[in-house]
């Protein structure tokens, strides 16, 4: 099957992340799931090859991914989803989150619901900002990243980078839970103008 991309790549800011879903394919013997599809998340950086981080990320995203995807629909197949990113100016987690929920829903993969990611930083005097630049989490005293499922805003993944609090990290949350909703709301506006007949 073709790839599969997003009507134009999801940007947080400055950042930028395009994804192309190849799948449902067949998958190999040593991959095959017998009662449900295997996804594969590959996570390609601006320059150079994949490292520890991206190995990472590539672990945290295919999680979020398989906690909404149905792929008990699709048993015995592989669904690769490929996410490189153009340009890195700041939360580039939520933004690869982002391209990879408008990726699936682009190529027509069934899904439980939709999910985003949204990142916000903590500074010294506890505020909280949302989408933060790369200097932003350079100097912030803790960065938090919230893969959200839409609905119930139930948390689907959560990382944390330096020290805050449990009552602070349920203030970024509940932050992160009122974005969800702008985001969400994109989502649906990015869908409605490509699928219009207009």
């Amino acid at each position: 099957p073709a790839p599969a991309s997003p009507p134009c790549p999801p940007r947080t800011g400055d950042t930028s992340v395009l994804a192309g879903l190849y799948g449902p394919a067949e998958a190999k013997l040593s991959k095959e799931l017998p009662d449900r599809a295997a996804l594969e998340v590959l996570l390609r950086p601006k320059v150079g090859l994949p490292g520890v981080l991206e190995r990472s990320r590539e672990q945290q995203l295919r999680q979020t991914c398989e906690a909404v995807v149905l792929g008990v629909l699709h048993p015995r197949t592989a669904v690769t989803l490929v996410l490189q990113v153009l340009s890195d100016a700041g939360s580039l987690l939520s933004c690869c989150l982002n391209a990879a929920c408008m990726g699936l829903l682009d190529a027509g993969l069934p899904l439980s619901a939709l999910f985003c990611g949204v990142t916000c930083t903590l500074d010294a005097d506890g505020s909280i900002l949302l989408d933060p630049t790369t200097r932003q989490e350079q100097e912030a005293r803790a960065v938090l990243s919230f893969a959200i499922r839409s609905g119930d805003r139930k948390v689907l993944m959560a990382t944390t980078k330096g020290s805050c609090s449990v009552e602070e990290m349920q203030q970024c949350l509940a932050a992160a839970q009122r974005a969800a909703d702008t985001i969400f709301q994109f989502y649906r506006d990015s869908l409605c103008r490509r699928y219009s007949k207009d």
